[in-house]
């Protein structure tokens, strides 16, 4: 099973990696987003700081949604897919391979970037070190639920809106714990509360979105 995991989240790099155009289009949309609000609400510091965790966060989550029409529809036209459900290896292996390869590609670019996003508004270390970690513990369970959507609406019409419908509600909590840790740091109150929900909320997802997602997947292709 380590060797189909390696051998699935390896092909997926790879053709992640051969279309770069569209891992680029993710990620200056998350730059744009962010870089575009401090022009629409003006220069002052303090509320920069005060909106600047939740801007970060809603980006973040865009973002990652916009990637999720390549986590499973091109596998699924050329037949791939099909192929991969044959395998006598469990199904959920491949799904978190898959998953693997969304967050490496989506969210970990993000991840990265979010210390200049936190220099723009103004934050401080302590908090831009929160912001690192909120979104190093909240992009996974991103991927993860967006999955489960992914694989539902999987060669449906207007598949694109349809996750988006799925999948924004379920990750309120997310967007709600991750903002709020920086936003808790920053205020002084401390941000271990939020992060280990955010934890939990990864536990959770870890544990159950797999299994979730691979029924999904075998409703959609039969």
């Amino acid at each position: 099973m380590l060797n189909l995991f390696l051998d699935v989240l390896k092909r997926d790099l790879v053709l992640a990696w051969r279309r770069k155009s569209d891992v680029f289009a993710s990620l200056c949309f998350f730059i744009l987003v962010v870089m575009l609000f401090p022009l629409g609400v003006g220069p002052e510091p303090a509320l920069l700081k005060a909106i600047a965790p939740g801007i970060v966060w809603v980006a973040a989550l865009l973002a990652s949604t916009l990637a999720l029409g390549r986590l499973f529809a091109p596998d699924y036209i050329d037949g791939t897919l099909e192929q991969l459900l044959l395998t006598p290896e469990p199904l959920t292996v491949i799904v978190m391979a898959k998953i693997k390869a969304h967050w490496l590609v989506s969210g970990l670019p993000i991840l990265l970037l979010s210390p200049l996003m936190g220099l723009q508004f103004g934050l401080s270390g302590d908090a831009i070190a929160v912001l690192f970690f909120s979104l190093l513990i909240g992009t996974p369970v991103l991927s993860l639920i967006g999955a489960i959507g992914a694989a539902l609406t999987l060669g449906l019409r207007g598949a694109g809106v349809l996750v988006s419908l799925l999948i924004l509600p379920l990750t309120i909590p997310v967007l709600i714990f991750g903002a709020g840790a920086v936003s808790a740091q920053t205020s002084g109150l401390g941000a271990a509360a939020h992060l280990e929900l955010l934890g939990g909320l990864l536990a959770a997802a870890i544990a159950l979105a797999p299994w979730a997602t691979a029924a999904a997947l075998r409703i959609s292709v039969e």
